[in-house]
């Protein structure tokens, strides 16, 4: 899990939960209205989307029920809906509407970050540990080691790194990560990505683990 798409007209909660989750090292989208939610999800493919449901311009849960249906969107791999309403037919109207998981407000912010980790290990990230050849990531803590020798990396090399060991032997494009690592903030310009990717590959010393593939991106090579 690593490109999170937020639709939350509060603007004063918004800037909360995504600077919180951007330091948590996820990417961060905001909408603050149905209209810019859909436009973002017609272009952008999220790991998760967090709907609340009482939008200025459109009811929350209608947009749950249509990224499974609309082909023009771009179905998010999970959907946590973040809402006031309570009421136990509220909530078995969002599950079933579609949604993966519902927290209601006021939350903790410790427990929305448990829940997407839930959320990651239906896809696979199971625990709060993840591993690829001599690389181990603590999720939880932000921690990182080769070799057991740690790793000082900054929020967006270790969300990068993460992307990486999700596709060990994969040969990723500048695009592909700036399309899942990066979020609408960064610099447009791939060549963001690149020097990133540089300073990672120096942190991650010798032997080198990513490699250039020419003209094609770029691929986390560890032993099988």
């Amino acid at each position: 899990m690593v490109r999170i798409l937020l639709v939350e007209d509060d603007p004063d909660l918004a800037e909360i939960v995504s600077l919180g989750l951007r330091n948590e090292s996820y990417a961060v989208d905001v909408a603050g209205t149905y209209a810019t939610a859909e436009d973002l999800l017609t272009t952008t493919s999220y790991d998760v989307a967090c709907v609340d449901l009482g939008l200025p311009d459109g009811d929350g849960l209608d947009l749950v029920r249509r990224v499974g249906l609309d082909r023009h969107l771009r179905r998010p791999r999970r959907c946590l809906v973040l809402t006031a309403r309570d009421a136990v037919g509220d909530r078995v109207g969002g599950l079933d509407a579609g949604a993966d998981d519902y927290l209601v407000k006021p939350f903790h912010f410790a427990e929305l970050l448990a829940r997407l980790r839930a959320l990651a290990r239906r896809d696979g990230e199971h625990g709060t540990t993840l591993r690829a050849g001599p690389l181990t990531l603590d999720l939880t803590g932000h921690r990182a080691w080769r070799s057991g020798t740690p790793l000082a990396l900054t929020a967006r090399e270790f969300s990068l790194l993460r992307y990486f060991m999700h596709h060990p032997g994969q040969v990723l494009s500048a695009e592909d990560l700036l399309e899942h690592v990066w979020d609408a903030n960064a610099n447009p310009f791939t060549a963001s990505v690149r020097v990133i990717l540089s300073r990672l590959r120096r942190k991650l010393g010798d032997p080198p683990l990513i490699v250039t593939v020419t003209g094609v991106g770029y691929q986390l090579e560890v032993p099988s």
